[in-house]
């Protein structure tokens, strides 16, 4: 294998930057030239291609979101576009593709795999939410970025004694919510995976207060409901005033972490050497602490879940 092809797809996630480093210079290092396919499938669809060297992703491990672009393309759904893609690929030599993304690009990915094209996932989506891996690339750097929020936001709540809503991406996953939410000590988490009703998080809210507790925040992901509707619950079932913050898109850019940067550098490389070995169809992850792969079908069926025990404890600890 000559010639390699790198993307990104979906939504984007801090260390996707990373992650395309290291395939460019691990390819370098094994002599394999890297071509950047920008706006994920739709630029395999309108030949958007560009020339990646060792020079091309220099500075670029600390930089949020993707030089490649990203967007979701409907074309690519089609046998159409799908047939489009493989044969500008085929025009431009490359010979294999390393998919950059989540649940739905590894779909798009497994499809080009289909029709020939060897094809390898890395896992970059701030939702953590893609099996046969423990993390997924941008996700360390969200629940940071809602960390930071939270102490800033509680600053403010503890001064005017006030209950903040504070809403975070998750919109099947409350992974984010969870981790946020017991490293910055939420007062109550209101997530997808574990119902929890109006009442019990006012219940909560009101023990706090008679302990002496002067402010509340209570997290929700997205995907358990809208942050407003909770907030007017709340203040019917309380009848206290409370504020209400969206965090939406700023989870997705920024800095990304050491770990994510870590996480990306070892899942691109190993994207690399996993085409070179001839194979086709699999995603790279991180299981425990080795960097394992696994078949696109077994990634994509598997249902991720928050891990109970990790629940339990952010609800003891922020009695």
């Amino acid at each position: 294998m000559k010639k390699i092809g790198v993307l990104t797809s979906g939504g984007d996630a801090p260390g996707m930057n990373a992650a395309i480093r290291a395939v460019v210079r691990m390819g370098a290092y094994f002599s394999v030239e890297v071509v950047g396919i920008r706006r994920g499938f739709a630029g395999m669809i309108e030949k958007d291609f560009v020339p990646l060297g060792v020079s091309s992703v220099a500075d670029i491990i600390h930089r949020g979101g993707t030089i490649l672009h990203t967007a979701r393309s409907e074309a690519f759904l089609t046998v159409k576009g799908r047939m489009k893609a493989l044969q500008n690929a085929r025009e431009e030599g490359i010979e294999g593709v390393i998919v950059i993304g989540g649940n739905g690009s590894f779909a798009g990915a497994g499809e080009l795999a289909k029709l020939g094209l060897p094809t390898i996932g890395v896992p970059a989506t701030i939702d953590n939410d893609i099996g046969c891996t423990d993390f997924t690339i941008g996700f360390d750097t969200a629940v940071n970025t809602v960390i930071d929020a939270i102490n800033r936001i509680r600053d403010t709540a503890t001064s005017h004694e006030r209950i903040f809503v504070l809403e975070v991406m998750g919109r099947d996953s409350g992974q984010i919510a969870l981790m946020a939410g017991l490293a910055g000590g939420a007062e109550s988490l209101v997530i997808p995976e574990e119902p929890i009703t109006m009442q019990e998080v006012v219940d909560k809210i009101q023990r706090g207060f008679r302990r002496g507790k002067k402010h509340s925040i209570v997290l929700v992901a997205e995907g358990a409901g809208s942050a407003l509707q909770v907030s007017k619950e709340i203040e019917v079932l309380l009848g206290l005033e409370t504020r209400v913050t969206i965090l939406g898109h700023i989870q997705r850019g920024g800095t990304p972490t050491a770990f994510d940067r870590a996480l990306a550098s070892r899942l691109g490389g190993r994207a690399v050497e996993l085409l070179l070995e001839g194979a086709s169809s699999r995603m790279v992850g991180l299981v425990g602490c080795q960097i394992v792969d696994s078949d696109f079908d077994t990634a994509l069926s598997q249902k991720t879940s928050i891990d109970l025990d990790v629940y339990r404890l952010a609800n003891i600890l922020s009695m």
